[in-house]
């Protein structure tokens, strides 16, 4: 093939597969995501608690936040062993496809009420502030409460389902931006509170849970035969709490996008988020309790209960409502940043279901522009906004109904993981803790304990929670009929097309009319181009990945698309799927080591003068390449050899080195050229 000058490049029809350009985040962002879930709930669960069980909520709150990161250790362990471990992906593994597509009919529940609760939840904050403030400025309109928070509501949702459509990095960012903020109000609040008990002295609330009718459900007419302080009467308070640890799927979601080294940056992800909630939550609602007067707290500051807490601290009237504007302000932040978590977890488990062939093919279709699953995010958010308007700004319905889906997707994730230490007995990086081996047979005390902990409390709240219990239960059946009857259709459009190829992750294909660094998005220092074609044979992908510095190199992964005599084009037009399972492949192992890839498809009838060429215009350091099914190694190096000079210009200023790898199991052939 001649060589082509440099001063006449032309587009070389290179096809840039734009889905494949994964991007990862450090910790540190991955639990600002998660935390915006979590942590939201510190707005809003002193008031839901406090209205089932009376002035203990603040006892109950710390207990689920304590129990909390034994929860998350099952979430942990589940990563460990896949990549995409939430809840449908683990109980299927474990028990089936028909008990996975329950468990994630739960889970749906779960994320179609988060987003809504939050973010209604902030459009209470914040009327509330203009409420007390507009006065002040001689404005004498009063805002109606539960009209202004769904509109703000469905405002909120908008602008995350833009966010989210655009991706993930520009979400990301958001939430550690809001997670920032939130530590400032946090310190804040818990400085000014320490003060002002400090002067007015300290009165702990009563542990003594009180129920009344609504928070008994179907077991008010055994009132009198439940002790609060018995197994039962804790079980039901412990359960009335337990929205306190909600969003604990959002870590499984985001653990894909998580950063190399995957699994240490997961636990240190779980650990922060265990601190900063456990911290942040529980504190909060005891304070409100100790400070605010009762005879004001339940009937003024139920459904704004941090904004009621900065009012009733000692010091100037201006000061304390300059610092309640704050606080609205982080709510405002944090919950709507609970919209966009809500989002981004659904976003991933109905991904998972499209994989599964469960949910119809053109929902799993990439935006043409942005590369994301839009189509499902549009899914979620509309259910989102639907559940806005028929809620009517209820706080405290939104949070029993939104515990339903909570509660019963522990309960069947904590089921399947402990199934699955006896189902597959693959050595696991991490493992939930206190385990005893007797007679060579494990005996998993911990993830026993939490299960039963959580199948009991889940119990519980099916007698007591009558609305979350009916409508939760009506919403899962629904979901569950639907993803039953789209599977039983996609099957049938399968074996008509004989096509069972198992799941494949859809790629956008973008021509790019001349391969420059700035064309594939390289910035950093180094490049290096990975060659591939057989999705069997990656294991020179996997080191190379294993290798690198993220800071530093950019990897681009060429498959050359090889056509027969000088028919150059192929279609380009479309993926075949001998190459849709080769990116499925190399996504798959760009996400389990947790760095960054570029993909780039050539059409070409000679691999070895692609690679060579796509090398010197991507100012490659090195080129590596798998061992050959036909070839030896060095017969290999001696084609590469010769379509690098092929290539190089004879101008010396114009040419660079490079390095040329040969990988396979245990061996590596290598040379500089």
């Amino acid at each position: 093939m001649p060589q082509i000058p440099q001063s006449k490049k032309t587009a070389r029809n290179v096809v840039l597969v734009t889905t494949a350009m994964l991007s990862f985040i450090s910790f540190w962002r991955a639990a600002a995501i998660v935390l915006c879930d979590i942590a939201s709930t510190v707005y809003y669960i002193g008031g839901i608690a406090e209205h089932a069980i009376g002035k203990a909520a603040p006892w109950f709150v710390l207990g689920v936040m304590l129990f909390s990161y034994t929860v998350r250790a099952i979430y942990i362990e589940s990563c460990s062993m896949f990549v995409r471990g939430g809840v449908y992906r683990v109980v299927k593994e474990a028990m089936g496809g028909t008990l996975a597509k329950l468990s994630v009919s739960a889970l749906m529940f779960d994320y179609v009420l988060t987003g809504p609760i939050s973010a209604v939840s902030a459009g209470q904050y914040l009327v509330g502030l203009l409420n007390t403030t507009l006065p002040h400025f001689g404005i004498h309109w009063h805002l109606p409460t539960d009209l202004f928070s769904v509109l703000f509501a469905i405002a909120v949702t908008l602008y995350f389902w833009w966010e989210n459509v655009k991706g993930i990095p520009e979400s990301s960012d958001k939430a550690l931006k809001i997670m920032a903020a939130t530590t400032v109000m946090a310190v804040l609040v818990i400085i000014w509170s320490i003060v002002t008990l400090s002067i007015r002295g300290f009165h702990w609330p009563p542990f003594t849970p009180v129920f009344n009718e609504e928070s008994l459900g179907w077991l008010h007419s055994f009132q009198n035969k439940i002790k609060p302080l018995g197994l039962i009467g804790i079980t039901i308070a412990f359960g009335h709490s337990l929205l306190a640890m909600s969003g604990e799927e959002s870590l499984a979601q985001v653990y894909r996008e998580i950063e190399s080294p995957k699994l240490k940056n997961l636990e240190k992800t779980g650990f922060i988020v265990f601190l900063y909630s456990m911290l942040l939550t529980s504190l909060v609602t005891f304070f409100a309790i100790m400070i605010i007067p009762d005879s004001v707290r339940m009937s003024q500051y139920s459904d704004n209960l941090i904004s009621g807490l900065t009012m009733y601290f000692v010091g100037p009237a201006q000061l304390k409502l300059l610092f309640q504007a704050f606080v609205v302000f982080v709510g405002f932040l944090i919950l709507s940043g609970a919209v966009n978590t809500s989002i981004i977890g659904s976003n991933g488990v109905l991904n998972r279901l499209g994989e599964d062939g469960i949910l119809p093919e053109f929902l799993r279709r990439p935006h043409p522009r942005f590369g994301t699953s839009s189509r499902l995010i549009n899914l979620t958010v509309g259910l989102q906004l639907l559940t806005i308007v028929l809620c009517h700004g209820n706080i405290y319905v939104l949070g029993e109904a939104y515990a339903f889906g909570v509660i019963w997707s522990f309960v069947f994730k904590s089921l399947a993981v402990l199934i699955l230490r006896y189902k597959d007995k693959t050595p696991r990086e991490w493992k939930v803790p206190f385990n005893i081996e007797i007679g060579g047979i494990e005996f998993p005390i911990g993830l026993t304990a939490i299960f039963l902990v959580l199948f009991i409390t889940a119990c519980a709240n099916l007698v007591t929670k009558q609305a979350a219990t009916i409508s939760g239960a009506i919403f899962t059946l629904v979901f569950f009929i639907v993803f039953v009857v789209s599977e039983y259709l996609n099957e049938q459009k399968r074996q008509k097309q004989k096509n069972n190829q198992g799941h494949v992750d859809r790629v956008n294909l973008n021509r790019v009319e001349l391969l420059t660094p700035e064309a594939c998005h390289c910035s950093k220092q180094k490049r290096i181009i990975a060659a591939v074609r057989d999705p069997k044979n990656l294991v020179h992908l996997q080191k190379v990945l294993e290798e690198i510095d993220p800071d530093e190199t950019d990897v681009i992964v060429i498959t050359a698309k090889v056509a027969k005599g000088f028919h150059l084009e192929g279609d380009l037009s479309q993926t075949m799927p001998e190459d849709q399972e080769l990116f499925t492949r190399v996504i798959a192992i760009a996400e389990k080591v947790g760095r960054s890839v570029t993909v780039l498809s050539v059409p070409t009838n000679d691999p070895y003068y692609a690679m060579a060429r796509a090398a010197y215009d991507l100012k490659a350091q090195e080129l590596v390449m798998g061992k050959s099914g036909k070839f030896a190694p060095e017969v290999q190096m001696e084609e590469i050899a010769v379509a690098w000079g092929a290539v190089t210009p004879p101008d010396e200023e114009e040419r660079h080195n490079l390095r040329i790898r040969i990988i396979w199991d245990g061996a590596e052939l290598k040379e500089d050229l």
